[in-house]
């Protein structure tokens, strides 16, 4: 296996748009490491003990932060906003007033437009290296949005190896918010393989279908009898090509499954035999968006020398439903001034033996 270590601090000391950018570094007794950076509140490494007792890195990522910034893949590891996902034609309507967005992703607004959340450089705040605070204003207009958009994310790393993400916002004009993190997982090992021996176990029992724009239409169907039915577990190679018009639109996993489970329930396992490392997912959001690396393209180079080409990484995005300010019988995505938005998502990594 791989030795993994984390990026040198050195290589993320730079200035974007005049604000100086960092390394955070958060660690545990029970010898996980998480590095961040203040470019995009983003996550860069997380190193979990394997079955080996090694150190292994789960997420995708690169060793400076040039290299994010020249990227194809503009999102490994960041905060995504102020919108999630796909908003159709660029367009919502609040009220009386429709609202324009940049369109780059086809005709659609993707994850918050081309200056979306990932490109801006956070505040931050360190506490006693087991938590570290990221804090953006997002201007009345940035992006086409409304509202002067105020938003914390805490990040925090606990001793049972689980990392804590809370999310809040405020503003002083009725908007859309739908926030989440990009992280690419591969328990195996960034930049040594696919993702495609992992075992997933989604409990959901419906999942968004999407047109060929991927804007989810109707409500939602039930995973029974479709490669969509990850309750019992299965590998992510085992229905991944077998023809379905829904992987063929998504160019395999790319759809919202509908999250029923609360904090205490999980909402998605990952498991890899190859390490023997275990993640699950808690979430207080209604979806939890699965992408399997379809359009990671190769051109990257990550952390550890390997290429990043399609489906060396998969997302666990806890999130609203895509393009929800367009769907009425979606839960509501609306912030009003004088509410808060909060927000919760737990990765926990632990060791098995086997899948359950």
């Amino acid at each position: 296996m791989a030795h993994y270590r984390l990026p040198d601090t050195k290589n993320f000391e730079h200035k974007i748009d005049g604000k100086n950018t960092h390394l955070i570094v958060l660690r545990n007794r029970s010898g996980m490491q998480v590095a961040f950076t203040d470019y995009g509140a983003r996550i860069v490494s997380i190193l979990v003990p394997n079955k080996s007792g090694d150190l292994t890195d789960v997420v995708l990522g690169f060793d400076s932060i040039q290299d994010y910034l020249k990227a194809d893949e503009q999102y490994h590891g960041a905060t995504i906003g102020r919108f999630a996902n796909r908003i159709a034609h660029g367009k919502f309507r609040l009220d009386d007033q429709t609202f324009t967005l940049a369109q780059n992703n086809g005709t659609n607004s993707l994850h918050g437009g081309p200056g979306g959340f990932h490109t801006k450089v956070w505040d931050r705040q360190v506490s006693f290296k087991k938590r570290v605070d990221f804090y953006y204003c997002s201007r009345d207009g940035e992006e086409g949005f409304p509202g002067n958009l105020r938003v914390s994310i805490c990040y925090e790393l606990s001793e049972d190896n689980m990392i804590i993400i809370k999310y809040k916002a405020e503003t002083d004009k009725k908007t859309v918010i739908n926030l989440t993190n990009h992280a690419y997982f591969n328990l195996n090992g960034e930049g040594h393989s696919d993702i495609l021996n992992h075992i997933l176990t989604i409990p959901s029992e419906h999942y968004l279908p999407i047109d060929e724009q991927q804007i989810p239409f109707g409500f939602m169907s039930p995973v029974e009898g479709t490669a969509f039915d990850f309750r019992t577990g299965k590998r992510i190679a085992d229905e991944i090509s077998n023809g379905e018009e829904q992987l063929e639109r998504g160019s395999g996993y790319d759809h919202t499954f509908v999250n029923t489970q609360n904090l205490s329930r999980c909402a998605a396992t990952a498991f890899s035999a190859t390490t023997g490392i275990h993640l699950d997912v808690h979430t207080t959001e209604p979806g939890i968006q699965l992408y399997t690396g379809n359009f990671l393209t190769g051109n990257d180079i990550g952390k550890s020398g390997g290429r990043y080409t399609a489906r060396t990484g998969f997302c666990f995005e806890t999130q609203h439903f895509p393009d929800s300010p367009n769907h009425p019988e979606f839960p509501s995505v609306v912030l009003e001034p004088g509410m808060i938005f909060e927000s919760e998502t737990q990765y926990r990594f632990s060791l098995k033996k086997e899948s359950h």
